[in-house]
């Protein structure tokens, strides 16, 4: 039974069965035309067992599907198969891989020839826009000899799975541009120095072109040569991303949700802030606070911030701040850097949770991240031919302008504030931590 399972007729071999049958129909009755068709017929089986015997006769195909040891979030990600051809002729291969549900695809197929005797690798990308566990099924493959009446069905790699974590790849990304100091050709900005940190580094040898304020006039009389101060960037600020994952952060966009948006930026900042040897930490918050990392600049940190950001998932309640003040005054004692990812669609919404913020603001520089509604965009920049064009495209406008109203009424309260685009989250929350570093402000 397993022989004939793994059999599949060609439409080649439906064809020739077709015009053997109209064949005998109208030899019926004309001996020569019969004489033919069933001449014909042998032909046809002897053809059939042929193709069979070459099928079968070798061992065939050999695949394997080489899967990344886990999936980036939002991101391209490469998957190769192998195919090696065992038959001593060139075979006509249609390889169709079972994707993981979350993909919804039953029909991801693709077709290619192999030479005898040779192997070819074949990739594809895939895009996840959920993180979790990515199940793989069979990957199957149908071979045709050159007679294409039937194939042969070869199955390999069943049941793999590779877990789909935060943007990692990302994190690479800016990881590449800031050591070959290519950042601003990706949006960030360098930001102009205002004062000096007053943290000592050393005494050194003057060099000119130095600030002359700094001169050391003991060491320099010591010495009798002119020596300087020299400082260096405060270190070991405690940075917090904290992540509202109540349900204004489901909102999607570009099939990745707003939490998700704010998962790949927490973990980039969180490794830049390492870069910069500050003390890097996480929290996420809803209806009670969760998923608690310590702000700390230990080697294991960036692979602690990874896994706890892994399972985050938004759910559908609404988002007490309240909570959260009460949680962040009992644990977090110093003074520290708070990138507070969420999301305020109107300016009631945010009178709301303003006391509670500006609660946070008085003991810790906050920062308030929230999001621009693309889709509104859209309409405002859309023109109008129509009055329900005008009604929809004012109402986008109002939207659109409420939310500047928020950020003006965060920054009237002293509390920093960025609205951001959702693809341009990361760049963004990097630039304004950048200028925090630079003017001194923590």
């Amino acid at each position: 039974m397993k022989f004939f399972k793994n059999i599949y007729l060609q439409a080649r071999f439906f064809t020739a069965i077709i015009i053997l049958i109209i064949l005998f129909m109208l030899g019926y009755g004309y001996e020569g035309i019969y004489n033919i068709a069933k001449m014909l017929f042998y032909v046809f089986i002897a053809l059939f067992v042929i193709d069979l015997i070459l099928l079968y006769k070798q061992k065939g195909i050999n695949a394997k599907r080489q899967l990344p040891e886990k999936l980036s979030n939002g991101d391209d990600n490469e998957i190769s198969i192998t195919l090696e051809n065992q038959y001593n002729y060139k075979v006509a291969i249609k390889l169709i891989d079972e994707l993981p549900f979350q993909y919804q695809k039953r029909d991801f197929e693709i077709e290619t020839h192999l030479k005898g005797n040779s192997e070819k690798k074949i990739t594809y990308n895939l895009r996840p826009l959920e993180r979790g566990e990515y199940h793989f099924g069979n990957l199957n493959l149908y071979c045709n000899s050159p007679l294409n009446l039937v194939a042969r069905r070869f199955q390999f790699g069943k049941d793999a799975m590779v877990p789909n974590y935060p943007s990692f790849l990302q994190l690479r990304q800016y990881m590449l541009m800031a050591f070959s100091n290519r950042l601003h050709e990706y949006g960030l900005k360098k930001i102009r120095r205002i004062g000096q940190t007053m943290e000592f580094e050393q005494i050194r040898d003057y060099i000119p072109g130095d600030d002359i304020r700094n001169i050391n006039w003991k060491a320099t009389a010591k010495r009798n040569q002119l020596m300087i101060n020299q400082f260096q960037d405060e270190k070991s600020q405690p940075v917090y991303s904290i992540i509202d994952k109540g349900r204004v952060m489901k909102m999607p966009f570009n099939g990745l949700s707003l939490l998700d948006y704010a998962v790949n930026a927490t973990l980039v900042i969180s490794n830049i802030a390492l870069m910069k040897q500050d003390k890097a930490g996480m929290l996420s918050f809803s209806n009670k606070v969760e998923n608690k990392v310590a702000a700390e600049r230990r080697p294991s940190q960036m692979n602690l911030i990874l896994e706890t950001l892994y399972n985050l998932d938004t759910n559908f309640v609404e988002s007490d701040f309240a909570r959260l003040y009460t949680e962040l005054r009992r644990t977090i004692t110093h003074r520290s850097l708070l990138l507070l990812y969420t999301n305020f669609e109107t300016l009631d919404a945010l009178h709301r949770q303003l006391p509670y913020l500006l609660a946070l603001a008085k003991n810790h520089l906050l920062v308030v991240i929230f999001f621009e509604n693309t889709e509104l965009r859209k309409l405002t920049e859309k023109p109008a031919s129509s009055t329900f064009d005008i009604f929809e495209k004012t109402i986008a406008e109002k939207f659109a302008y409420e939310k500047k109203l928020i950020v003006n009424e965060l920054r009237k309260h002293g509390i920093q504030a960025i609205l951001t685009a959702p693809e341009n989250l990361t760049v963004n929350t990097i630039n304004k931590y950048l200028e925090i570093k630079a003017r001194g402000l923590l």
